[in-house]
């Protein structure tokens, strides 16, 4: 989806699936943390107004971006209903960016293969910061919310088939 010149932080919760009997895991990437902490705090703040209750959602921090998919893994073994992985990967000068990014794609695409809990793919690969810092809770909102919205429809549909 193409985010220039949009808001990605506009929804009605009175459209979405009932979530309040709903629980979520919440996979933080300690790596730029300004970002991922303003991912992080959409995503709640968004779980929060759509009725989860505070206890239903559980936050672990994992160092880097590549750690996500072990993270997840494990948030899944949890008895929650989706997990958020949420990350920040900003292009650098060498290749690593394109190693992490693929990597993490494929290992979150993974999971949702592999297993029932929906896992929904929070990471921002941007090209610089001033681009991240627009995602997450800057001109094109939040993609934490964005992310938290899609949890719990995923995990309505997990529920529903």
């Amino acid at each position: 989806m193409a985010t220039e010149n949009t808001n990605l932080s506009n929804y009605d919760s009175k459209t979405l699936p009932d979530a309040t009997h709903l629980r979520f895991g919440i996979v933080v990437s300690e790596w730029n943390p300004t970002i991922t902490e303003g991912l992080l705090k959409g995503a709640v703040d968004t779980l929060l107004d759509c009725g989860v209750a505070e206890s239903n959602i559980r936050i672990i921090h994992v160092p880097g971006s590549f750690e996500l998919i072990y993270g997840a893994k494990k948030m899944q073994q949890q008895l929650v209903d989706a997990v958020i992985t949420i990350g920040s990967v900003i292009k650098g000068e060498t290749k690593h960016f394109d190693f992490v990014c693929d990597g993490v794609t494929q290992g979150i695409k993974d999971l949702n293969i592999l297993h029932d809990v929906p896992v929904i793919f929070c990471v921002l690969t941007d090209n610089n910061l001033q681009q991240s810092v627009e995602r997450s809770g800057g001109i094109h909102g939040n993609k934490g919310v964005e992310a938290a919205v899609t949890a719990i429809k995923m995990a309505h549909l997990s529920h529903t088939l």
